[in-house]
């Protein structure tokens, strides 16, 4: 059996990333970027289901980069 892609695996499957600070930062910056093109994706899509699952990505990925920031504050004290 092959192994599970990213997006077929259990809700509570946990990944751990080990970053040095300049790529957390560069990681930090493109979904920052990717971010502000979704805001725009949701504004103009018409279609309700795909605007919630859009909104539901948009949060997971603040809470992404909600964690590399905290992570990079921890790391600076």
């Amino acid at each position: 059996m092959l192994p599970l892609r990213p997006w077929q695996r259990k809700e509570g499957t946990v990944v751990h990333l080990d970053l040095k600070p300049t790529e957390a930062e560069v990681l930090r910056m493109v979904l920052e970027s990717y971010l502000s093109d979704l805001r725009m994706e949701i504004a103009d899509t018409d279609s309700m289901d795909y605007r919630e699952k859009l909104k539901a990505r948009k949060g997971v990925l603040r809470r992404i980069v909600t964690m590399i920031v905290e992570a990079r504050r921890g790391a600076v004290r």
